[in-house]
């Protein structure tokens, strides 16, 4: 397996550019001897800037164990197939007019949607190929600044010191999607670029914890070093949730950087999502009811965007908080001491 990860990043470096133009600042907000060339130079993994979609129906190249990156928005849902982000790692993209780049680090397993308007100027993202503690580095288009993926900031050029702001996102597999959202948009393999979107190209990365192909620190043990979880981050404290401890589908009450929350989340139906907890009350998760994935005690029940799709408070939507699903060893490494929930 491990020869066809070096077929795959061979195959990528000969589609990418010529990295050698120097980068533009040696100001670096992160240890610039710890930012490393990935392999493929700037651009050589190409975002998708005018992705296409079809309906769940129309969709054949997924198995029902496929994660994908769910965007819901305004009633509009779109999902972003990992075998497609795989590839491509960041697209740009729109919906109810939020313009936003869903970019995904194959090697975290961590996925973000970034607001491409930054100071009231639209841009889009590209890949840099480079890495910080094995995690993307995208740059934007409009000032060729570089930026962290899992820090949410710029951290070299113009921009330096600025934050990403956040649009929420549901990672989850094809098929608890498809129940969840059945009349969902899904970005299809008509990207414009020649790439085996059933082939996933980095060999045993996912299931091999030994396998962390470039250097991070710190390291934590705590957790197997690949086993996915949710991380949330706050202003004082920053907690992981390992999708692992949902082994039943479960609600959790909890209280996370001073506010009330609720998480959920099923390993069967492979998600986790969190929420504040508004003026639910008695939550508890539901098994087998997709697209509802809880309910209160009052029959309120919300799905996994957090909308109360039934009951007295039908139509609101709950809040989301911050954070994102990776790799417990990247969010370990980016946040030293994150707590885990047990």
């Amino acid at each position: 397996m491990k020869y066809l990860f070096l077929i795959s990043l061979t195959f990528l470096l000969a589609c990418g550019s010529d990295d050698s133009e120097p980068i533009q600042s040696k100001d670096w907000l992160i240890p610039q001897a710890q930012v490393l060339d990935g392999g493929p130079g700037k651009d050589g993994i190409p975002s998708v800037d005018s992705p296409n979609f079809s309906s769940i129906s129309d969709i054949d190249f997924l198995t029902d164990t496929d994660l994908v990156i769910g965007m819901v928005r305004n009633g509009i849902a779109k999902a972003y197939p990992h075998p497609i982000l795989d590839w491509h790692e960041i697209v740009n993209d729109e919906i109810a007019g939020a313009k936003y780049a869903l970019t995904y680090c194959p090697l975290t397993g961590t996925a973000t949607a970034w607001d491409r308007v930054i100071n009231g100027e639209e841009t889009t993202f590209g890949v840099s190929g480079k890495l910080y503690n094995t995690n993307l580095i995208p740059y934007d288009r409009l000032t060729d600044s570089y930026w962290s993926q899992i820090r949410l900031d710029c951290v070299n050029g113009e921009l330096s010191g600025t934050e990403i702001e956040l649009y929420p996102i549901i990672e989850t597999n094809w098929r608890t999607w498809k129940e969840a959202f059945p009349s969902s948009l899904v970005q299809n393999t008509d990207t414009g670029f020649s790439r085996n979107y059933q082939s996933y190209p980095y060999g045993d990365y996912r299931t091999n914890n030994d396998n962390i192909i470039f250097p991070v620190t710190p390291s934590d043990s705590r957790l197997p070093a690949k086993e996915r979880v949710l991380g949330l981050l706050g202003e004082t404290v920053n907690r992981v949730y390992s999708i692992e401890s949902f082994t039943d589908n479960m609600a959790i009450e909890d209280n996370f950087d001073g506010k009330e929350i609720l998480v959920i989340g099923s390993k069967k139906d492979n998600y986790v999502v969190a929420y504040e907890k508004s003026v639910l009350e008695n939550v508890q998760a539901l098994v087998d009811e997709l697209p509802a994935i809880a309910e209160d005690s009052n029959g309120n029940r919300i799905d996994l965007s957090g909308k109360i799709i039934s009951g007295p408070m039908s139509g609101e939507k709950l809040e989301p908080v911050t954070g994102f699903m990776g790799y417990y060893f990247s969010l370990a490494a980016f946040y030293p001491g994150i707590e885990i929930y047990e």
